[in-house]
């Protein structure tokens, strides 16, 4: 891979990255909120148990979407390391060279298709 194609998925990376960020932020900032009005005065809120558990689911899909972002920021670094170390692109599994049409979709992918299709087909069974 070229450096102008290094630079182009970078560019990306850090995009992606960024967008992860915030996203995670937000999330973080709207369940300390909650977290914070939850603790705080109830009187003007219902104590219904169906609406705390609807609270309470909220706030777990919440942060189980934030851990899913982390786990791709986790990806984006390593993503970064690889372009820095020259082994961008890589399948992971086979040491093949991941496809551009692949890496464009998904720039921080660590297996290419093939590889991808047989873990995925694991963990089916």
């Amino acid at each position: 891979m070229d450096k102008k194609e290094l630079k182009a998925y970078k560019e990306l990376l850090l995009k992606r990255k960024s967008e992860l960020e915030r996203g995670i932020e937000h999330i973080s900032q709207d369940n300390l909120k909650t977290s914070k009005e939850a603790s705080g005065d109830l009187s003007s809120y219902s104590l219904h148990m169906a609406d705390m558990a609807s609270d309470n689911y909220d706030r777990e899909f919440s942060l189980g979407l934030a851990d899913k972002e982390r786990g791709t920021l986790n990806r984006i670094e390593t993503a970064l390391e690889k372009i820095e170390g020259g082994s961008f692109g890589e399948c992971e599994a086979c040491g093949k060279k991941i496809s551009k049409v692949r890496l464009k979709v998904v720039p921080y992918a660590e297996l290419c298709v093939p590889c991808q299709e047989a873990q995925e087909k694991k963990k089916k069974r």
